[in-house]
Order: structure tokens, then C-alpha cells, then sequence
């Protein structure tokens, strides 16, 4: 169990938090949320030691071993793959170096001997002699194969990289399980390994995440930073939503007496705990909820900006042709006589373990980069509009929020229209002002959101719109794109918002493209694909789908 007690992080005259007492208990798992800025990751910090805090403490029980994942990728650059995941349990990497060395020894000395045999028992205890054979599972579940675990760090790619550090945090079974955003750069194979093992495990976790359907899946609390304070509460994320919704309501509401404002929370309250009793965590999380009452329902300050696309007008029938594409960047091939036809009302979600593809797919049809061979072809009344994972050269200006926006508008279109637009994406006053140049990630994404929305583009082509942005963003614009009426070309990791968007799913696997049109959750449990996709992913080229 970790308490906090009367803790205050404060950076100067900022405060980020203060006063907080809370406790993280054992077999639950703690949705750490806040908007952008709110001190999510430095709460992490401070729980992990990382950083002190500038008053209260942080208390561990004796004995228990934390573990937390790693945002340093070159740290263990010298290291094997296999010995990185064995060092995140520090006393059994030990040992092992340990015994190690003494069994190299042609002759022992009787201290030596002793050592070696105390050495053997704590490794006992520890489950030391499974080690390897318990990394190289956790391994194989994030993706990293067998033929990888004997390399070296500095060898492997980005995203393997996280893997391991990912399979380093939860190995040897720790106490305390501390994940900061673990999701990101693993793809949605991976991701579904990591829900099913959270959600068995038995310690404590906290985790911060912007993937909503992953918090759904393994959250039995939500500990929402808002107001300068820390407050827990039962339930997953979508719980917490709802209910911060229906309070924030409840409350502006005078004309309705309390005992109606009661009943219908105690509703909402009920539905809920009926709907956690299908959960894996189901029975302690239903206890909890059944007690809940009207007062413990979360408020909060959170804002969603305001996201709507109007195109401009109807796509027709003739979308997108796509023939026998081929591109290959520095020997290695990317699309290989790719063709696709959009229809009319299509939202595809591009699904696959390597990224590189779908970008450059959507380069290609966005006329940013020239196919080795093959053509596309747009509709005669089709007006494209392009939002790219790679944002950098579009914000490479001096130019202030108004005259930025205002690129994607009539021209001698009034500021205030421009600032109006502005404001609904929660830039409001002197902020519409500032160079774009300065923008944080999130908030350069939520221009190019406003801006899209301006240009009334009929057929959208994302590239991971969600990244960077706060949930209430991802929300929004999750509603925004359900809504949408027209065409969309999306790549997305985040389960929700594939899943309550796409209405036909293409996926690149090593050895072929699966097409399907069906929505994501189906997609996932059609028996058929899933055996398509299986001999797709080890190399069975007969397979074209």
C-alpha cells in the first residue's frame, strides 16, 4: 500500500496540488487523469522518489518492492534484451550477477561456499531459477521475439524499446506497479496483452494513459487532479465521465428539487454497478459502487473544445482509386502493388505494426510523396483535407494564432470570426495572440483541428490525430468524427476511438493486406479473419486478402 499524507508539489508560485491525502491499496488499479499540464507525470515522480515534493510524504510499507517504467530508452544501451527485464527486479539481478561470478571461480573459499549456498536459497525464494524463462514470456506477449532477447539494447528500434522497459517494470511480480502513459508505441496486439495482464494482477497499480478504452479495461479507481487537489473515486473511466457530467449538470440545475437531483443520480449510480458486475475486477468494484452516494459524484473543471466538421458538400460516388502502389525507402519496401477502392461513407481505420506504412500511404495520396510506381486517383468532387502525424514544417512560422488560422479561411476574413473559432478550441483572449511557434503538441494539434474544420473538406485523412492530445480533446474529437458524414481515412492505437468510428477496417501485415468491411469489435472477433491474420503475420504469402 502507498499513503500520501498532506502532500504539496508546487514549482514556484505554480501549485500544482495541495494538502493531498490519499491511499493506493492492494488488487486495485488506479486511472490517474488531468488535463494537459495538471501534474499527472510529476505526481509519478514524486510517488516514485524520483522527485521530492515540496511538503507532506509519500509512505511505502516495509519490504514492498516498486517498480515503475522508465522513460530513459538509452540507459541499458550496454545491456542484453533478456538481462534489461531481469534488472527491474534489482535484488534477484543481483544475486545472479553474483552467484555468476562465484561459479566461475575454479576454487571457493569456505566464506565463499557459504555465500554461494545463502545465495542459492534467496534466489529460491525469490523464484530466481525461473527468471529468464518468466522474461522471455513477458517478452513474447509485448511483441519482442525470440531471435532478439540475446541483442543488445542499443541495437533495437524505438518502439522495442519501450517494449522491453515496459516487460522490465512488471517482471518478478512488484508490490507497487507505476506505468506513465505504458500504451504508447505499442501496437494494438500489444496493448490487448498488457489489458489482459493488469487486469489479473494482484498488486497495486497506477497508471496515467490517455487511451480511454484502456482505462476502461483495467482501472478499478479513477484519481482525478483537478482544483489544486487529488480525489479519488470507484469505477473506471467511463464512469467517471458520466458521473462528472451528470453532477456538472445536476448542480447548474435550481429548478429541480434535491430529491429528484438524488434519485437520478442513485440511478445512474445502480446502472453502473450492474455494468462493472460483468467486469474481471467485477465483485470488490460492485461492493464499492453500491455504496456511492449523490455527494461523492466527481466535479469537475475540465473544458472540451468544441470539434465539428462540415464539409463543404457531398462526396458523390466517385471517392478514391488507389492502383498497385509501390514504394520503397532505403531497400526496404513499404507498399507493394497497393490498390484500394473507397466507397461513398467509408471510415477506414489503417491498422498494423509498422506506422511507416500508413504514413506513408497518406503522404502518397496527399501528393507529399511520389510513388516508385502505380497511380490514385481522387473524385471529381472530392476536397481533401490532411491532418499528418508530422506537424514540425506547418508551425515553422512567426506568424500568431489569428493570421495562422486565418491561412485556411476567405480571405479578409474578420478577427473576430477567427478568434471565435479560436475560442472554441479553448485559446481564448491573449492566447489567440502568442506565435505559433510556441505551441505545446496538444495545442498545435487542436489548430490543425480548427483549421480542418474551416477548409470543410469532404473526405479526412488523420494520421494519429489523438496524439498529444487530452482525453477531453480525444473526445471531442472522437464525437466530432462519429458525427462526420462523409469520408475518413484514419491510423489510430486508440481501441475507442477505432472502434467507435471505423465502419471498415484495413490492416498491413508482413505478408499481405486484410480488408474488411465491418467495424473494429467485430473485426477482432471474426474467427475467420483472425486466422487469415495469423498466417498473414508468419509468412504464408498465398494469403492475399
Amino acid at each position: 500500500m502507498i499513503t500520501v499524507e498532506n502532500l504539496t508539489v508546487a514549482f514556484g508560485k505554480r501549485v500544482l496540488f495541495k494538502d493531498v491525502c490519499l491511499k493506493f491499496t492492494p488488487e486495485n488499479c488506479y486511472g490517474l487523469i488531468g488535463a494537459n499540464g495538471s501534474g499527472k507525470s510529476t505526481f509519478i515522480k514524486v510517488l516514485s522518489g524520483e522527485i521530492e515534493p515540496s511538503k507532506g510524504a509519500v509512505h511505502i510499507d516495509p519490504n514492498k518492492r516498486m517498480a515503475v517504467l522508465r522513460q530513459d530508452h538509452y540507459v541499458f544501451d550496454e545491456f542484453s534484451v533478456i538481462n534489461t527485464v531481469i534488472m527491474g527486479h534489482k535484488q534477484l539481478f543481483d544475486l545472479i550477477a553474483e552467484k555468476d561470478i562465484l561459479e566461475a571461480k575454479a576454487d571457493l573459499t569456505d566464506d565463499e561456499g557459504m555465500r554461494m549456498s545463502e545465495i542459492y536459497g534467496e534466489l529460491a525464494e525469490l523464484n530466481g531459477y525461473e527468471a529468464e524463462a518468466e522474461a522471455a514470456t513477458l517478452l513474447a506477449g509485448l511483441g519482442i521475439e525470440t531471435a532478439l532477447h540475446d541483442t543488445q539494447m542499443k541495437n533495437l528500434e524505438g518502439g522495442q524499446k519501450v517494449r522491453v522497459l515496459l516487460a522490465q517494470a512488471i517482471f518478478g511480480n512488484p508490490d507497487i506497479l507505476l506505468l506513465d502513459e505504458p500504451t504508447n508505441n505499442l501496437d494494438m496486439d500489444s496493448i490487448r496483452w498488457l489489458e489482459n495482464f493488469l487486469a489479473d494482477f494482484k498488486n497495486t497499480v497506477i497508471v496515467v494513459s490517455h487511451d480511454r478504452y484502456f482505462l476502461n479495461q483495467v482501472c478499478t479507481h479513477i484519481s482525478d487532479i483537478d482544483y489544486g487537489a487529488i480525489r479519488t473515486y470507484v469505477g473506471n473511466y467511463d464512469f467517471w465521465f458520466e458521473a462528472a457530467q451528470l453532477a456538472q449538470e445536476q448542480r447548474k440545475d435550481d429548478t429541480r428539487s434535491r430529491e429528484e437531483k438524488i434519485k437520478k443520480l442513485q440511478a445512474f449510480i445502480q446502472r453502473f454497478a450492474s455494468n462493472a458486475s460483468k467486469a474481471r475486477q467485477a465483485t470488490s468494484r460492485k461492493k464499492l459502487i453500491d455504496k456511492l452516494q449523490p455527494e461523492d459524484m466527481p466535479l469537475t473543471t475540465r473544458r472540451f473544445p468544441y470539434v465539428e466538421f462540415k464539409p463543404e458538400r457531398d462526396c458523390g460516388k466517385q471517392i478514391l482509386t488507389i492502383t498497385n502502389l509501390c514504394k520503397t525507402i532505403d531497400g526496404e519496401k513499404y507498399l507493394d502493388n497497393f490498390s484500394l477502392t473507397v466507397n461513398s461513407g467509408d471510415k477506414i481505420a489503417f491498422l498494423g505494426h509498422n506506422d511507416l506504412i500508413k504514413t506513408i500511404l497518406f503522404e502518397i495520396i496527399n501528393d507529399r510523396m511520389k510513388p516508385d510506381s502505380g497511380s490514385f486517383e481522387w473524385g471529381i468532387t472530392i476536397k481533401p483535407s490532411y491532418f499528418p502525424k508530422d506537424n514540425t514544417a506547418m508551425f515553422d512560422t512567426d506568424l500568431n494564432l489569428i493570421n495562422w488560422l486565418r491561412q485556411y479561411t476567405p480571405q479578409n476574413q474578420e478577427d473576430n470570426f477567427i478568434r471565435s473559432c479560436l475560442g472554441r478550441m479553448l485559446f481564448s483572449g491573449e492566447e489567440a495572440t502568442k506565435s505559433a511557434r510556441v505551441l505545446s503538441g496538444g495545442e498545435k494539434v487542436r489548430c490543425m483541428l480548427s483549421g480542418m474544420m474551416l477548409y470543410g473538406g469532404n473526405a479526412l485523412i488523420m494520421d494519429e490525430p489523438t496524439n498529444h492530445l487530452d482525453l477531453e480533446a480525444i473526445t471531442s474529437l472522437n464525437n466530432g468524427l462519429t458525427k462526420f458524414p462523409e469520408v475518413l481515412l484514419f491510423a489510430s492505437h486508440d481501441h475507442q476511438f477505432v472502434s467507435t468510428i471505423a465502419t471498415r477496417i484495413i490492416e498491413f501485415c508482413p505478408f499481405g493486406v486484410i480488408d474488411a468491411i465491418m467495424n473494429f469489435e467485430d473485426y477482432l472477433d471474426n474467427a475467420e479473419i483472425n486466422t487469415k491474420r495469423d498466417k498473414l503475420y508468419h509468412g504464408h504469402h498465398s494469403l492475399m486478402l
